[in-house]
């Protein structure tokens, strides 16, 4: 017999799909405020997965994946319990902004106290609410305004089941990740509940391939965690990830204007130059190579060509086969491209 299962007080059911208004601090106006925590339960037992967007409150593309995984067809038959929550930073995502109306970064505040800072405040709530009560859980960001990030998954692997959920999701890139403490990820360890961090895309923008690669990749974690029948549908080949052996950053050298001359997901080699950073005046003498510090592929980048000296521009991943993860990645990419993808979409892709 299932578990009972109550959320903000309210009990729901094996067999119901209930969207629960979790109760927030109040906005300065008086304004009173809810998370909303979608709930849906199949009628025999399983795990109970929560998936969670916008713990920084400008990251919208989990939200778009969120959306659409509710909205699946491939959830008839769900088995245990799917928990989600869109947006779990709401100020931030009312303000369009990273943070809280504390400035304080809410996945550096986990697990939180219910008598500390607003941040604490959110941290603990979702703890308490939705955490203890899972058994797994995806979380899902992007990279910071004006920075893309390649899909790519964060965990740390010593955790076997924590692997499991990595591969199983079918992105191009894993990067074996430590814990930082005061993040969700850390905080979710403490109390045994596995979780994998989806990174992919810009914040306050849509990308069409990060949602779509996103979606399907919930879905594939679902399927190996026996939530969800295996799938019938054969066009979609299975990805078998990468795991990057480390990572580094490429900085500006000088501030200017920055040129990218690579794509991202590019396989670079130590040495190789990767843009130019020049004077807006167009003085060649003031122009500088910014040149790849190790080999790798290039799995984050900078959107933005105003850069002040220092300022991070590539995100290279360190492989053994780095020619092999950027054949990769570009399958993968034409996999999910909708002008390619011959499978019949649930719904028309963003553009």
């Amino acid at each position: 017999m299932a578990e009972e299962l109550i959320i903000a007080g309210q009990t729901i059911a094996p067999g119901q799909n209930k969207v629960v208004d979790v109760p927030l601090p109040d906005l300065y106006m008086h304004t009173s405020l809810s998370m909303p925590v979608q709930v849906m339960r199949g009628r025999r037992d399983g795990p109970v997965l929560f998936v969670s967007g916008a713990v920084h409150g400008d990251e919208i593309v989990g939200v778009e994946i969120i959306r659409r995984l509710v909205r699946s067809k491939r959830l008839k038959g769900l088995k245990g319990t799917l928990i989600t929550i869109p947006v779990v930073n709401v100020y931030g995502f009312i303000n369009q902004t990273r943070y809280l109306p504390d400035r304080r970064d809410l996945n550096r505040c986990f697990p939180g106290s219910e008598e500390g800072s607003l941040a604490a405040r959110l941290a603990n709530l979702f703890m308490s609410e939705v955490v203890h009560k899972c058994t797994h859980g995806v979380d899902l960001h992007t990279a910071a305004i004006h920075r893309d990030n390649l899909p790519q998954i964060r965990a740390a692997l010593d955790n076997p089941v924590v692997e499991e959920m990595a591969r199983s999701f079918n992105a191009p890139v894993i990067l074996n990740s430590g814990l930082i403490e005061g993040s969700l990820r850390h905080a979710c360890q403490q109390v045994n509940v596995p979780v994998i961090v989806y990174e992919a895309g810009e914040a306050l923008r849509f990308n069409e391939l990060a949602i779509r690669a996103g979606v399907r990749g919930v879905l594939a974690v679902m399927r190996k965690l026996g939530m969800l029948a295996e799938s019938r549908t054969k066009h979609v080949k299975p990805v078998d990830p990468f795991v990057a052996r480390s990572s580094s950053w490429v900085r500006a050298p000088q501030s200017g204007i920055f040129r990218m001359l690579v794509p991202m997901g590019a396989q670079v080699t130590k040495g190789d130059i990767l843009g130019m950073v020049a004077a807006p005046y167009g003085d060649e003498k003031s122009e500088t190579k910014v040149v790849a510090i190790c080999s790798g592929v290039i799995i984050g980048r900078t959107n933005i060509p105003l850069v002040n000296e220092g300022e991070a521009l590539f995100h290279i991943a360190r492989f053994n086969r780095p020619d092999e993860v950027a054949d990769s990645v570009e399958a993968f990419n034409t996999n999910l491209d909708p002008s390619t993808d011959t499978s019949a979409p649930e719904e028309r892709p963003i553009i």
